[in-house]
Order: C-alpha cells, then structure tokens, then sequence
C-alpha cells in the first residue's frame, strides 16, 4: 500500500496505451526560434521528451525550459521518431547534410509562407519539404497556431490543428500528439492540400469583407448625403460656413443611418428565404448563392451595427463639449434677451426629445444584448430555444425599438418644406425604407393562413407530395394520414 501511495496522481507523461506515444515519447525539434521555443514549452508541458537541435546550442540553451535538451542538430536526430522542422523555407536545403539520419522519420512542417512567396511558389512548403527529402514522412500541421497560444494553451487561442498527409499512419500519430497536447485535431487529407492549409493564416477576416465594405459603402453614401443637405446647401444658397461640422455632427448624423439600416438587413434575408419557401413549397431547394451568403453573413453584419451605433452614443455625448454648440447657446440666449422673451419652453419639443432620448436608449442596449449573446462563450452556454429567442424575437423588437426612435426623432418634419434642401428628402425618411418593409413582411407572416403553412413546410411538407402532413395540433381533429 506505501508503495501506491508514493505514485504520483497524475503522471509528467502520457498514459501507456498501444500508441504510438507511448512507445516513443521523445520528441525533435529543429529550429531555436520564437516558436520553436513555444512549442518545446508546450511539448514539456504535456508530458513529452524534447531534445532540440540547434546550431549553436550554448547561446540558445537559456533560452528553453531546463527539461528540454539543447545540443547539435546532427546530435538532436539520433533518437527521436517525430522532428518538427521549425525553420523557414529559404533554410531547408540546409538541412540536407542530415539527409541520412533523417531517413524514416516523420517530418512535421510548421512554417508559413509570406503572401509574396505564397502567390510565387506554385508548391507549398511542405511539399517542398518532403521533394527534399524523399526518404521521411512529411505532415502538415501546427502551422495555423501562434507562439502565444502554444506557451498559454488552447484556452487563448483556436483549438483546431489542420493535418495533412500522405501517410494514414503519420497523421495517427501525430494527432495523438495533437490531443495529448490539448488541441483538436483535423484531417485535411494528402499532402497536396498543404497549400490550402498554409493559406488559412495569410487570410485576413475571411468573413468580415464583405460585411465590412458593406457598411463602409454606407457611410460614404450617407455622409455624402448629409454633406450635401447639411454643409453644402447653406454654403451655396446662403454663403453660410458650416465646414466646421464635418468631423463630428455630419459623422454622428450618418453613424445612426448605417447602425440601423446594417440591423435591418440582419432580418431582410431571413423574410426573403421564407418568401421563397413559400412560394416553391418545399424546403430542400437550395436558396441561391447571394442569399445564402447573405444568411451566413448575418453575424457580421449586426456586429457592425451594433459598432455603429455604439459609436453614436458616444459622438452624442460629444455634441455638448464642442466649442460651436457653446457659441449657438450663447447667441440663443442673445437673441431670447433682444426679443424680449423669458420662455422659450415648446412642450411637444420636449416630450419628442425625453421620448426619443428613451427609445434609443432602450434600442442601443437590445442591440447590445443581442452583440453579446453572439459571442461564442455566451452562445454555447445557451440551448437552441434560448438562443433563437434571443436572435429572432429580441433582435425584431430592437429593430422595432429602433424603427419607432426614428419616427421620433423625424416627427413632422417629413412633412415640412424646409426640410427638402436641394429637394433632397431628409436622411430620415431613406433610412426607414428597408426596416419598414422587414416589419412590414414579418407582420405579415405572422398571420396564420401563412405561418401555419410555413411551419408545415419546415417540418418536410412539400406541395407536390402526395404525402398530407399534419402539424400536431390537427391530431385532435383528424387522428390518421393518408397517403
């Protein structure tokens, strides 16, 4: 019993299985670089041995975890069965001196290509690697995981490690490796993949392109808009200066516009896909291609108001500290003394502010509710039903909650001369097309002769089948199916 007792719980080591790691634990590394270093740190960490070839040990042995063994690269190959090559493109055929102690090992190419070499080098480097050294086996891995996340783990950084082989048995094994490190593993395929493998990191926010230059589009559009309106017609009909507004009054005029017709175009495809099941009755149609981008880009895309209109609550805030809204104050009063009035107090001005100040408020923090349940921590720790909740109802009542703080802050100022300058409509008014058409449509399938339909034919129920489905509230009337 002592001796159970003196065992260690939990072992520096892998636990003895048939694998592979079992049989050979120790690892090489060449390379003595920033993510060679990180990598030995989290191969220590995880139980393996680790020797590491360099090409001078003395002045780069400090520089690794004392565990690790830090001598010549020719030294470093005698034992291990996997060698990760942690050196760059331009320095492999330095290695083929070592040619012969390298023969039936399994390489493990870390590099990354610059995007220059990338579109240069029809080859990848792995496939670069293994013509050099027709005797080993090359895999693809590692590559997409920083420095920092190998020394913090995978709780910072992304789990998901790409391999790729031509070899089944070397991407075994090295996937144990990858799991006993504390990283997901994922089978790419052959080798010949290794190209695509190697351009993941050189991709920047895949995702957010077209998102990001939709909103962009908008801003332009709807700063020009408000130029035009706000600083250029003054300027030409009454040779009033107001340049001084382009910084900051123009750019918090147009934040709104985008924030909410960016919300809006969240909703807009998920009405334009129930309007063609409906119209096609069925389900298994594929939606088309711009649609269903559309859909996958929904995320991105109400982020991005939820930024905008972030940053118009800040421009907001703002507004008071500038020097020209203190000179307006200044010359108001003036002209309230030389006018002789003592009240200026216009009690529907003052219910439309205290009413619009409130309905924005309450959109901006529904928006920002619906921005945090859209990260993935929080998301996973929901089930569907919550999570659905929060994106579709919340999500249409923040675009409702937006909607009616526009009408507010328009008022009846559509419907005013004054405010059509050049005969341009106020930005207002542009900007309530698109939600009110997804309100609009939204309303109008939420009447039961098209939501009951709807339902049916998300649940398999095709128009053309011969099959009659029944929702399960019609079992009470009709308890058989015919088909």
């Amino acid at each position: 019993m002592s001796g159970e007792m003196e065992k260690p719980l939990i072992s520096h080591h892998p636990v003895e299985s048939d694998s592979s790691l079992a049989e050979a634990p120790t690892v090489g590394i060449l390379g003595s670089g920033d993510f060679a270093r990180s990598l030995a740190i989290r191969l220590v960490g995880s139980g393996f041995s680790v020797v590491v070839g360099s090409r001078n040990p003395k002045r780069t042995a400090g520089l690794f975890p004392s565990s690790a063994r830090v001598t010549f690269q020719e030294e470093a190959l005698n034992g291990p069965q996997v060698i990760f090559v942690a050196v760059f493109r331009e320095h492999y055929s330095s290695l083929c001196g070592l040619s012969d102690q390298l023969a039936g090992k399994i390489l493990v190419d870390v590099s990354n290509p610059t995007e220059q070499d990338h579109l240069q080098h029809r080859e990848s480097n792995a496939e670069y690697l293994a013509s050099l050294f027709p005797t080993c086996t090359v895999v693809k891995a590692f590559n997409v995981i920083s420095a920092w996340t190998l020394q913090a783990g995978p709780r910072d950084g992304n789990k998901q490690v790409p391999i790729c082989s031509d070899q089944p048995e070397a991407k075994r094994i090295i996937s144990e490796m990858v799991h006993a490190m504390g990283f997901m593993p994922v089978d790419m395929g052959s080798l010949a993949l290794a190209r695509e493998v190697e351009a993941m990191p050189l991709r920047l926010l895949p995702g957010w392109k077209v998102p990001t230059l939709l909103a962009l589009g908008l801003f332009v559009c709807f700063y020009v808009y408000n130029f035009i309106r706000d600083v250029l017609q003054p300027y030409i009909q009454n040779r009033k200066s107001k340049f001084y507004k382009l910084p900051v009054s123009v750019v918090n005029t147009t934040l709104p516009c985008v924030a909410f017709v960016l919300l809006s175009l969240v909703y807009l495809p998920g009405v334009l896909a129930a309007a063609l099941q409906l119209q096609r009755g069925t389900k298994y149609r594929r939606f088309p291609d711009w649609l269903d981008h559309w859909l996958q880009h929904r995320k991105q895309i109400g982020l991005l108001s939820f930024f905008c209109a972030a940053m118009h609550a800040l421009y907001s805030f703002c507004l008071p500290l500038r020097r020209s809204h203190r000179y307006d104050l200044v010359n108001l009063a003036v002209k309230q003394v030389l006018a002789n009035k003592s009240h200026l107090w216009v009690e529907e001005e003052v219910w439309r502010m205290e009413i619009y100040l409130s309905l924005g408020v309450l959109a901006l923090g529904t928006l920002s509710l619906l921005a945090v349940a859209s990260l993935p921590s929080i998301a996973n720790s929901l089930n569907w039903r919550e999570f659905s909740f929060v994106q579709s109802t919340l999500g249409f009542v923040c675009l409702v909650l937006s909607t009616l703080h526009t009408l507010t802050y328009g008022w009846t100022r559509a419907f005013e001369e004054s405010y059509y300058k050049f005969y341009l409509p106020p930005t207002f008014t542009l900007t309530l097309l698109v939600p009110c058409v997804v309100i609009l449509a939204r309303g109008l399938l939420l009447l039961p002769c098209l939501s009951r339909r709807l339902a049916r034919i998300r649940r398999g129920w095709e128009k053309d089948s011969a099959v009659k489905f029944l929702l399960p509230s019609d079992l009470l009337v009709e308890k058989t199916s015919h088909v």
